[in-house]
């Protein structure tokens, strides 16, 4: 028992006198955060990285060029080239609620850093002012013998006093406390900025499918009565004898097939509208003023492909994504916390006096002071303050691993956004071959029915192949234009 105490007494002293060396050096305990190194790799995928895209005939057809860059401008958005989809950007930074909570949260985050550094850097002054009523008992202090029966009539202790204290942060404890609140700041600042960013683009990829189903929805139902005609011709045929039973069930059922299809792409193109409205902080039943940006006027073939694409290189993502610099700043204060924790092992001084007029009457006070030092060493806590730094050591480790998560994630963005933009060229590029070889096919069909050389239904059947390949081309346009707003999104663009 004696050794234990022994033991914790060496403890103490000796985290006394690192304390003092900590003083005398001027330096706060705790590590010092360093930013993480960059990642090392040269380039976003394995295989080379492609300098342009192939290049397609026909709206969004354009080859891609990638060019390097240090960074990613403000207004991406504009490159598509319609003023249309700028008011709608525009109007949903200005009148979102969820950036308005953002905002909201990065001044709370300010306001908690103020509160905390008023409260640590600066000495602490107070007035009091007291009036007490008292009456003295000689009995009770052991004098009754002194006065006798002698009674003290009640009186009134007046006081007038200012206090002033102040910690001092021998070890850095609010230091520490301060760096963490500091990136927490950070942290909301850069989580406004994800915000910005990732509705920005939501604007933009929402606006493009918006305009993808309208068109897809006009081809529809052209094909739809295109079907709709085969299908009158193949019933009057059935009823003449020239074609089976078989045959006309066959022809309704491509019909209804394509009756049926629209359906989900009026679904689609209602809930287009209804995120958009939200987006741009209305409600879906709200209607639109004149200078609102209306999804219903921008058509897919209106939207310019951007052909050149800033591309940063892969050790510089780090500072350019919003949500990779929130990581870090999380990390940043996981550090300083480590700190915090450390700091609570040593001891803490705080000075204190006070001045003030104290007497019975307001006539006759007499000035009092005081000045005064308090000194606070943990000596036993129940292992709970080396268990808190333990765990803030293991909350670090954690924000280490998080933050090289989202790096990883990050860079895999880019890769797959990259990618996409290839392969989408590629397939556009075939799909508008296909769909001027119907188009031609269906102008000699065109042709040849004139001449008398082919059927009406022969005809009909050309016209929907041919309606069939531009509504494939549509969707591929509509993609292509959406990968270019994800890989300006991975880059971290500025809003």
């Amino acid at each position: 028992m004696q050794g234990a105490r022994v033991e914790q007494s060496g403890r103490a002293r000796g985290a006394l006198a690192s304390g003092i060396v900590a003083v005398l050096c001027g330096c706060a305990v705790g590590p010092t955060f360093q930013r993480p190194e960059s990642t090392s790799v040269a380039t976003y995928t394995r295989e080379p990285q492609p300098a342009a895209t192939e290049q397609a005939g026909g709206p969004g057809g354009d080859a891609q060029h990638f060019v390097p860059a240090g960074e990613v401008g403000g207004g991406w958005w504009r490159a598509f080239g319609s003023p249309t989809l700028d008011r709608m950007v525009q109007q949903a930074i200005e009148n979102s609620p969820t950036l308005a909570q953002a905002q909201m949260r990065l001044v709370q985050a300010q306001q908690d850093y103020l509160v905390q550094a008023g409260a640590t850097e600066w000495p602490q002054l107070d007035a009091a002012l007291k009036a007490t009523r008292q009456k003295p008992d000689p009995a009770a202090s052991g004098l009754g013998s002194l006065v006798g029966a002698r009674s003290f009539p009640p009186f009134t202790l007046y006081s007038a006093k200012v206090n002033v204290s102040y910690t001092l942060d021998l070890f850095g404890a609010n230091r520490r406390a301060l760096e963490a609140l500091a990136a927490q700041v950070d942290y909301q600042q850069y989580e406004l900025d994800a915000a910005r960013l990732s509705l920005a683009g939501n604007v933009v990829t929402t606006a493009v499918r918006h305009a993808s189903v309208a068109k897809q929805i006009a081809l529809t139902e052209l094909l739809l009565a295109d079907e709709s005609r085969q299908l009158d011709i193949a019933e009057q045929r059935y009823q003449a004898g020239g074609i089976s039973r078989m045959d006309v069930l066959s022809q309704r059922s491509q019909v209804e097939q394509t009756r049926a299809s629209l359906a989900p792409l009026r679904t689609q193109l209602a809930q287009a509208e209804h995120l958009l409205a939200v987006y741009v902080g209305r409600a879906p039943g709200q209607p639109s003023t004149p200078n609102d940006g209306d999804a219903s006027a921008l058509a897919l073939d209106a939207l310019v492909l951007p052909t050149n694409l800033p591309l940063t290189l892969p050790s510089t993502l780090a500072q350019q994504r919003p949500d990779i610099r929130a990581s870090e700043a999380l990390l940043h204060q996981a550090s300083a916390n480590v700190g915090v924790a450390t700091a609570n092992l040593y001891p803490q001084l705080t000075v204190s006096a006070g001045d003030g007029p104290e007497g019975v009457h307001m006539s006759d006070l007499l000035n009092v002071w005081s000045v005064g030092a308090g000194l606070t060493q943990p000596l036993f806590h129940g292992g709970q303050l080396r268990a808190h730094k333990c765990s803030a050591e293991a909350a670090y480790e954690a924000a280490l691993a998080a933050y090289r998560q989202t790096v990883l994630q990050g860079l895999q963005q880019v890769a797959d956004a990259l990618r996409a933009l290839q392969q989408d060229a590629i397939e556009l590029q075939s799909r508008d071959q296909a769909q001027r070889d119907a188009h031609d096919s269906a102008e000699i069909a065109g042709q040849r029915y004139a001449a008398g050389g082919l059927s009406q239904l022969a005809l009909l059947d050309t016209q929907r192949q041919e309606l069939q390949t531009t509504l494939d081309r549509t969707r591929v346009q509509a993609q292509r234009l959406a990968d270019t707003a994800a890989l300006f999104q991975a880059l971290g663009a500025r809003p």
